[in-house]
Parts: structure tokens; C-alpha cells; sequence
């Protein structure tokens, strides 16, 4: 009943008599009614400029917090496998080494060339001629192109590929092209690659 009489108290007041700087006499539902308001503009005043700020620096928070376990999920991983990343790094510098005996040094390429000759006579190809290109720095490694320009039959040419696969040296066979030559006999020009390890002062 107390709250009905509070609205009936409200109801009775005439505004336009009221004075703010005697605000200490205005009836009690009316005070009351004005703190009230007073108490939830501070609340959501207080919302606004400092719970909103702490609830977005709460997810900023949470998702570091996400980012990090996710790092550390990868770190954790990698230091389990700390061992084996060893073992691998083992092994693959002993590949690479094995890899790098296989690139010709400048003293191996003329014997390379006699490789190459011998592989196309051993095929039954006439060889017409075999040249060095000038040579293409990369990064990690000097290519040496080599044309190669010999005649025979595609037997002969499929065996004179196998051999030279099969070369201890990396040879690569690139941009080929067979041509009529005379009757019985093709003519194939095509270029072989060879590497060697790139010298620092290169």
C-alpha cells in the first residue's frame, strides 16, 4: 500500500511550485523518485565508460590468452620433439653432403664431357658435337649447360638418356628436338645441365 500511496503522493504534486533550491521540503515520493533516477543514471553511466572498457579489455584478454596457448601448444610440440629434429638435421647433412660429392668441381667437368661421349657411342649414336654453355649463377649453385648434338635411331636416343641417368654425377636432359638427318638416321639436339656448388666468392 505504501508504494500506491507513494504514486498518489506523485499524482498530487503541482511541478510548477516546486523550487530546486529548497529541495530539502519536496515530498518524499518525489525525493525518493529523484534519487532513484540519479542512482541508474550513475549505474549506467557507469556501464558505459568503465565496464564496457573492461569487458572489451577482458576479451582482448582472452584472446591473447587463446594465442598463447596456441604457441605454447607448438612450443611444447617442438621441444617433445627436440630429439628426433636432431636425428633428422643429422641426416639431412649427411644427405647434403652426399648430394654436394655429386656436383662436378671445375677440374671434373672435361671428364664429365668424356662421360657424356662415351655414354652416346656406348648407345651406337655418332656424336657431332658436344659444348659448354655459358654458365647460369643461381643462388645456391652455378648451372652448366651442355648441348649435346648426335645422330642415331629413338632406340639409340632412349638408351643414350638411361645412360646418362644413370651417370655417378647430377646430369639433368632438357629442350630436346629430333629432326629427320638422312634416310635411315634422326638427328637430336638436346641439352644437358650439370651443377656444381656455388663458391662464396661467387
Amino acid at each position: 500500500m505504501q508504494f500506491l500511496d507513494s504514486i498518489k503522493e506523485l499524482k498530487d504534486i503541482d511541478f510548477a511550485e516546486l523550487d530546486v533550491q529548497q529541495i530539502g521540503v519536496w515530498p518524499t515520493a518525489l525525493k525518493t523518485l529523484l534519487v532513484t533516477l540519479i542512482l541508474i543514471a550513475i549505474l549506467v553511466l557507469g556501464y558505459f565508460l568503465k565496464v564496457q572498457d573492461i569487458r572489451q579489455q577482458t576479451q582482448r584478454a582472452a584472446q591473447q590468452e587463446t594465442q598463447l596457448f596456441q604457441q605454447y601448444q607448438s612450443k611444447a610440440f617442438l621441444a617433445a620433439n627436440l630429439d628426433a629434429y636432431r636425428q633428422q638435421m643429422v641426416e639431412l647433412d649427411k644427405t647434403f653432403g652426399a648430394l654436394l660429392k655429386q656436383l662436378p668441381k671445375d677440374t671434373e667437368v672435361p671428364g664429365l664431357l668424356e662421360d657424356i661421349t662415351e655414354v652416346a657411342y656406348g648407345s651406337g649414336l655418332s656424336m657431332k658435337s658436344i659444348s659448354l654453355e655459358p654458365e647460369k649463377v643461381s643462388e645456391f649453385y652455378v648451372e652448366l649447360p651442355i648441348r649435346i648434338d648426335v645422330t642415331g635411331d629413338y632406340h639409340d636416343f632412349g638408351s643414350f638418356v638411361s645412360g646418362v641417368a644413370s651417370l655417378p654425377r647430377i646430369v639433368t636432359l632438357h629442350d630436346y628436338s629430333i629432326k629427320e638427318s638422312d634416310a635411315s638416321q634422326l638427328n637430336m639436339v638436346i641439352e644437358a645441365k650439370t651443377y656444381r656448388y656455388k663458391a662464396e666468392a661467387e
